[in-house]
C-alpha cells in the first residue's frame, strides 16, 4: 500500500561488526531488511553523516574517552568514537543492502555541534531534517523501522514518528542494539509507552 513506508536506519559499515562503532550482529540484518524492502513502495534510507571533529565524537574532547558523557549547549551527550565520517568507507552503506528501491536518503549528524540519533529531529530537538514534510507530501501515514542501533537512532526515530502523528512498528528482528548500561529494555519501555508496535520480518504485511 502506498501509505507505507520502510525507514532503513543507519545500516553502515562502521556499525558492522569490524566497523569504528560496531553493534554486534549488526550484519545479521542486512538479508532481513533485503527481505520485507520489495512488500513496501515507499523506502527512505537513514545514513550517519559526520565532519571530522564531530561534537559527538570522544577525540574532540580532550581528557575524555568513548561512552562517557558531556554537557553539551542541548544537553547530555554520550561521547563516541570517531564513525560515518563523511565520504569515508565507514559512513557508507553495508554493500549487501538493498538501495535501489530507496526513493530518499536522509543524511544526519552533518552539523559539527549537535548529533543527530532521529531521522526527523537533531538532539537540539529543534532543528528539523526535513522528512515529516516529505512523508506528509506523498501521503505516508505508516513507517516501519529496520536498522541500527535498535536503543540509539531506532528508538528516537520510532519516537519521533510517534509524537509527529504517524503509525509506528519496528521490525524487532531486523535490528540490534548497542544496549550500553541496559539502554535496550529502556528503549523498548518507551517505545511501547509511546504505542509504537513491534513485529518480526516474517510477520510484515504491508
Amino acid at each position: 500500500m502506498r501509505d507505507a513506508c520502510l525507514i532503513m536506519v543507519d545500516i553502515q559499515n562502521d556499525f558492522m561488526p569490524g566497523g569504528a562503532l560496531a553493534v554486534p550482529r549488526g550484519d545479521e540484518i542486512v538479508p532481513l531488511v533485503n527481505r520485507v524492502a520489495p512488500q513496501f513502495h515507499w523506502i527512505v534510507a537513514a545514513q550517519d553523516w559526520h565532519p571530522p571533529g564531530h561534537a559527538s565524537f570522544a577525540s574532540a574532547h580532550p581528557g575524555k574517552k568513548p561512552f562517557e558523557t558531556v554537557r553539551l549547549s542541548y544537553g547530555d551527550q554520550v561521547l563516541w568514537p570517531d564513525h560515518c565520517v563523511q565520504g569515508s568507507e565507514g559512513a557508507a552503506f553495508h554493500h549487501d543492502l538493498s538501495l535501489a528501491p530507496a526513493q530518499l536518503v536522509v543524511r544526519k549528524g552533518y552539523r559539527r555541534g549537535v548529533d543527530s540519533y532521529s531521522v526527523f529531529v537533531e538532539a537540539d530537538r529543534k532543528t528539523s531534517t526535513g522528512l515529516v514534510g516529505w512523508l506528509r507530501e506523498v501521503g505516508i501515514r505508516r513507517l516501519w523501522f529496520a536498522g541500527l542501533a535498535t536503543d540509539f537512532c531506532v528508538l528516537w526515530s520510532a519516537l519521533d514518528a510517534r509524537a509527529t502523528g504517524f503509525e509506528a512498528t519496528v521490525i524487532e528482528d531486523a535490528c540490534r542494539a548497542i544496549d550500553l548500561n541496559g539502554s535496550l529494555d529502556a528503549a523498548w519501555k518507551e517505545m511501547n509507552a509511546a504505542g509504537v508496535k513491534r513485529t518480526h520480518a516474517d510477520s510484515v504485511r504491508v
